[in-house]
């Protein structure tokens, strides 16, 4: 049985102590849900990381960094390495969000790089998917998904795969206030279930778990994590106030 994971992605904001603020409320508002209810990550600026880590130490929080470099050292000026994010506290790394996409320029290759520079410096990666508007209105929703899954995947062995988490979130729902209907989610995560069978292995696709994310708030979490294939959320403004956040994972509880 694969435990529900939810992630805050914080993107740019919060400082280091806004961060150790959070996450006080946080512990509070579900001192009763246990690490056998839910997987919880925070993904907070790079700025942030290691006074998160340090206000996690004994709790069930994970940290996560939002986006890593592929090389491990060099002449990249502003950009962090796996090795760096590992040597602050992260165990995790989001890698491929719509934003950078989108906003940086970034290509399913470059993804696939950091994919393998994050499983080098032993961080679980947090691998996003989706597809535009305009690419869904074509109909062309699951060929996109295809094509960002087995390209950003490539050389990742089976166990890798079981280890990871992907995120499917449509990219016209982020940020927006719409999200996909139930079916429209159930259908895309039934696909990538699908297509990590086909290409990994049943044993290994069984336990990777594929997060929805795209404008989720405590009213719709419910219905989407009822669905067979969705097991958890990535969630970005919902996520800036504990409470808020709080309401999201503890849904978890009582299913």
């Amino acid at each position: 049985m694969r435990i529900p994971v939810f992630a805050a992605n914080w993107k740019m904001h919060k400082t280091g102590l806004e961060a150790v603020a959070w996450i006080r409320e946080f512990a509070v508002a579900t001192k009763n849900l246990s690490a056998a209810d839910a997987e919880v990550i925070i993904a907070p600026p790079f700025t942030a990381i290691a006074a998160a880590v340090e206000a996690t130490r004994g709790a069930t929080l994970a940290v996560a960094g939002q986006n890593l470099h592929f090389e491990r050292q060099g002449a990249f000026t502003g950009e962090v390495s796996a090795a760096l994010l590992k040597a602050a506290g992260a165990d995790l790394v989001i890698i491929g969000h719509s934003e950078r996409r989108r906003i940086f320029g970034e290509t399913d290759e470059s993804v696939q790089r950091k994919v393998t520079a994050a499983h080098t410096a032993g961080l679980v990666p947090i691998v996003c998917v989706g597809e535009t508007l305009e690419e869904r209105e074509r109909g062309e929703t699951l060929a996109v998904l295809d094509r960002q899954l087995k390209a950003g995947l490539d050389g990742c062995s089976g166990d890798q795969i079981a280890a990871l988490i992907l995120a499917y979130e449509p990219v016209w729902a982020i940020g927006t206030g719409k999200n996909a209907t139930a079916t429209e989610a159930g259908e895309a995560h039934t696909h990538l279930r699908r297509r990590l069978r086909e290409w990994f292995g049943g044993t290994h696709a069984d336990r990777c778990r594929i997060l929805y994310g795209g404008s989720v708030k405590p009213e719709n979490i419910k219905e989407l994590i009822g669905l067979e294939d969705v097991d958890g959320a990535l969630v970005g403004g919902a996520s800036l106030e504990s409470s808020t956040f709080a309401a999201i994972v503890s849904v978890s509880a009582t299913l």
